[in-house]
């Protein structure tokens, strides 16, 4: 498949559909953190008519999307006005709504989940699957959102068994949610676990996409 993988700088997802012969091309307004030469730097936007047969975006910016951060929009943080908190929630919003809604016939879009506000700004959308990274080896905790059109639920793989509350290894499993102010914070937060990316690129082989599509 001619695959596109955008807003991805780590490469995890696109190494991973190249490891299983896909034609596999990722994009972002940032260089690929691995350097790789099939990494396009610009805007997702301006590549979705290209003839792609699957498109999975990764990280589109959530911040005024996701239902955690609903409070700024009625309280914004200081130096920032409620009028810039709503301008962001509609670019946010633009930006997902054109990719979920691309003339492409297999589509996924990760998104932790969405308060109102964002549902009501995207063209057709739909309940997300959530998934975790220890449903598919990655000892983590991190829900994430997968919106998809023309794909498949993906299948858990490896599911590992939680570690109890409080003990170090819950917290080592929570390492997304507790990691410490930096200037690469979102970056962490926000990479693919390899797991899943597995997964993505073995379950969702054009047999699979096919029988999704009938």
């Amino acid at each position: 498949m001619k695959v596109l993988v955008g807003c991805e700088t780590s490469g995890v997802v696109r190494r991973a559909f190249s490891a299983n012969g896909h034609d596999v091309w990722s994009c972002d307004l940032l260089p690929a953190d691995d350097g790789s030469n099939r990494h396009i730097i610009g805007d997702i936007r301006d590549l979705l008519h290209d003839g792609w047969d699957l498109l999975a975006v990764m990280h589109p910016p959530c911040t005024r999307l996701c239902n955690s951060g609903v409070r700024w929009l009625h309280m914004p943080p200081p130096v920032r006005t409620r009028e810039q908190m709503w301008a962001e929630l509609d670019e946010g919003a633009a930006l997902f709504s054109a990719c979920f809604n691309a003339p492409i016939s297999c589509i996924c879009v990760e998104n932790p989940v969405m308060h109102q506000h964002a549902r009501e700004r995207i063209r057709n959308w739909s309940k997300p699957q959530t998934v975790q990274p220890w449903w598919f080896g990655d000892p983590a905790f991190k829900a994430t959102g997968l919106y998809l059109r023309g794909l498949p639920p993906l299948v858990p793989t490896n599911r590992l068994k939680p570690p109890e509350r409080g003990t170090a290894e819950h917290r080592a499993w929570s390492q997304v949610h507790r990691a410490p102010p930096s200037v690469d914070r979102w970056k962490i937060r926000s990479r693919t676990y390899e797991g899943i990316a597995r997964a993505m690129a073995a379950q969702w082989a054009p047999a699979r996409v096919l029988e999704a599509a009938e």
